[in-house]
């Protein structure tokens, strides 16, 4: 494990500017805000400050199609892929045509009847509906096929989309992607809500109209966490203002999801709460059936269709808890059966296929190995997850197995396969030889982001981590380093958690180690290395101050 080193002279002179510990203006001047002005705009991230969106190619062609159908009560079908991401921005676009006094019909993918995206499937929902004007949301960048189907059907097709472009022309009236090489629009991270939102502007601009789209904020937030967008540049003035709207509790349908989750809306909202609370919520029904219990709870109107749609939501979810830890036991003992392994291609006849990419994500965290993990359909045909693990790009590695699949597509880190259960013992020797084939990645697996300065009060450290919110993707949450400490009072809990104390410069905190407490047992040296995030001790209350640790490293 490499120790960090103190802080700069730079950043001490950053903390005595701004006011701020040296462990934050430490982290500040790591991730590249050494610079005053950078700092202060990093902390407080303002709407002002988002890019222009003059430079977008097809934004304002897209606009007119879009108030020309409402002008005309031209009917419209939104149709938004099955996951959050999708989800929000029909809700957004569905939302701001009616508000505008358009038609706005909206439909979902769905992962039991066609899968991802706008498939044949989808598209034969669509036209049953007779739809003058389709707008895809967070799908149809590589749906060519199926546009000009649509369009020979006499359906005007507009893609508003963040996923990678194909070469292959997209005959759509207007294609609003930042990734097409000719779009100028200089920031890339924006997911498709985000892209929504940016439409639901143009649109009320062509038309000339009212309609003031920070109402959307608070979606625009749980899609773009959701989807694991970069919280940096415009999707970090964004988020930050869509979470303080959800706090609002403007939206029911999110003021029902937070009281069924228990959500407390009175102290302000992280990153985390949407990656744990709401989103596995609103993805829950698209995982196990129809994914229209989401939409129907984000535009709900009032109270009582509000909380029938979040019991729903809550009703689905616990179903989904209890599924998936009946895989993951399951997984656990073909993994035992396995033994060691490079990768690991784990598969089961009795398994969920909208569960699987949950486990298949956990197995890859905890066993620090890239994995498939598929449900075999009563045919013989696997539907799995991939994820990846210790730099492995399982894209890559499923390119080198394609002689045994029926099809695979994704990206680097994660995957979707289909293969003939046949073929699984092939398939787990292949796989596991074409990631091994992969130069490691060498970055540590114990990676700090800065020392803890023994000078600065831990609650005040907690009270400046707090303004990097909201955390996640290229914004990950610091984990700090304790150099050379000494555990007090160690125990391993029930569970296998480890709880402990430690002195730290003149303080004394709490140690929290989930799954850590079996380390005790493999210590010789009373002194270590303490790694993890530093937050308030809800166990002992009264302003407690406790580090949640990643990892304890012998001095």
């Amino acid at each position: 494990m490499e120790i960090p080193s103190p802080a700069s002279p730079t950043a001490r002179t950053l903390a005595r500017t701004l006011g701020l510990t040296v462990t934050a203006a430490d982290l500040l001047e790591r991730r590249g805000f050494a610079e005053e002005a950078a700092a202060r705009r990093f902390l407080e991230p303002r709407l002002a400050h988002l890019t222009r969106p003059d430079a977008m190619v097809d934004r304002g062609a897209a606009a007119e199609r879009i108030a020309r159908a409402i002008r005309d009560r031209e009917p419209t079908v939104i149709f938004g892929d099955y996951d959050c991401d999708g989800i929000t921005a029909a809700a957004i676009l569905t939302e701001a045509l009616r508000l505008l006094g358009g038609r706005a019909d909206p439909m979902l993918a769905s992962r039991f009847d066609g899968g991802y995206g706008l498939s044949e499937q989808a598209l034969d929902r669509i036209l049953e509906r007779r739809p003058a004007l389709l707008i895809t949301c967070d799908c149809g960048s590589a749906d060519a096929p199926r546009v000009k189907r649509a369009r020979d059907a006499g359906v005007d097709v507009i893609v508003i989309d963040h996923h990678l472009v194909p070469p292959e022309p997209l005959p759509a009236v207007a294609f609003l992607n930042p990734h097409r090489p000719e779009c100028g629009f200089p920031y890339k991270g924006l997911a498709s809500c985000g892209l929504a939102m940016s439409m639901a502007a143009a649109v009320r601009a062509a038309l000339g109209a009212e309609l003031d789209v920070r109402r959307f904020l608070d979606l625009v937030a749980i899609g773009t966490i959701a989807d694991v967008a970069p919280l940096d540049g415009d999707n970090r003035a964004l988020v930050r203002a869509g979470l303080d709207a959800i706090r609002a509790g403007s939206r029911p349908g999110l003021k029902a999801l937070a009281a069924s989750a228990k959500l407390d809306l009175t102290r302000p909202l992280v990153g985390r709460d949407v990656s744990f609370v709401i989103a596995p919520r609103l993805n829950a029904p698209g995982r196990l059936g129809r994914p229209e219990a989401a939409l129907d709870l984000l535009l709900a109107r009032d109270e009582r269709e509000a909380a029938l749609a979040a019991r729903t939501c809550e009703d689905v979810n616990l179903q989904r808890q209890q599924i998936q830890e009946t895989i993951v036991n399951e997984a656990d003992e073909q993994l035992r059966q396995l033994g060691h392994r490079e990768a690991y291609v784990l598969a089961s006849t009795s398994w969920h296929k909208g569960v699987v990419g949950i486990v298949a994500g956990r197995v890859a965290s905890s066993r620090k190995r890239p994995v498939i993990v598929a449900a075999v359909d009563a045919e013989g045909v696997a539907t799995g997850s991939v994820r990846t693990a210790q730099g492995v790009d399982v894209h890559r590695a499923l390119g080198d197995c394609k002689h045994l699949l029926l099809g695979f597509g994704g990206h680097t880190k994660a995957a979707g396969v289909t293969f003939r259960v046949e073929r699984l013992p092939e398939l787990q020797q292949a796989f596991a030889v074409a990631c091994a084939s992969q130069e490691p990645d060498d970055e540590p697996l114990v990676a700090c982001d800065a020392l803890l300065d023994p000078h600065d009060e831990p609650a005040d450290v907690v009270r400046d981590l707090a303004r990097l919110e909201p955390c996640g993707e290229a914004n990950r949450a610091p984990l700090l380093c304790l150099p050379g400490v000494k555990l007090r009072n160690p125990k391993e809990l029930r569970g296998g958690h480890l709880r402990a104390d430690v002195d730290f410069g003149r303080h004394s905190f709490g140690v929290f180690g989930p799954n850590l407490g079996p380390r005790l047992q493999t210590l010789t040296s009373s002194r270590v290395h303490l790694v993890g995030e530093l937050r308030l001790d809800t166990y002992r209350g009264s302003g407690a101050i406790e580090i949640k640790a990643d990892a304890i490293v012998e001095a």
